[in-house]
């Protein structure tokens, strides 16, 4: 039985899988808690690593979205797991089951604004505390100055 038909076996409504790019998409962001409990866990995925979470925004003005990496180093398969969702909506956190989700999703909040329910240290890690916005979202007007000093927009700022 292959990784597709296993999870569209197991979520039946709350997942579809896209064989063509070997990703998973998560149709109900409040069932990620139990998805990703079930990939880490069940012996036939075991995807015990990782990679990366990107955020991205959809430029729709109301939906970003989130992609996982994952790999199984024991099984040697790997699985990609995307969720997408409106401003505001608060998404599972996974770093209890994967401790580099910790900074993956530190970083998603701090530049995408992404909210990660149960997160152990949910604060900005690139940006100071008080800085205004989540400059990757396609919304985000850049500020002129950030404490008295002007904010640097583009290359011709240090040419």
């Amino acid at each position: 039985m292959s990784i597709s038909d296993i999870l569209t076996d197991q979520f039946k409504d709350s997942v579809e899988f896209s064989d063509q790019q070997n990703c998973l998409f998560i149709k109900d962001p409040s069932k990620w808690d139990k998805i990703s409990l079930f990939i880490k866990n069940d012996k036939r995925m075991k995807f015990n690593y990782l990679m990366c979470i990107s955020g991205y925004d959809l430029d729709d003005g109301v939906n970003l979205g989130l992609a996982y990496n994952f790999s199984s180093t024991e099984l040697k398969t790997y699985l990609e797991v995307r969720i997408e969702f409106a401003y505001l909506t608060h998404i599972p956190s996974v770093t209890p089951l994967w401790r580099a989700a910790d900074w993956h999703e530190r970083e998603a909040y701090d530049l995408f604004g992404i909210l990660f329910d149960n997160h152990p240290d949910m604060k900005r890690i690139l940006l100071p505390d008080d800085w205004e916005g989540h400059p990757l979202r396609k919304d985000y007007i850049t500020p002129e100055y950030y404490k008295g000093m002007p904010v640097p927009k583009d290359k011709s700022y240090w040419e």
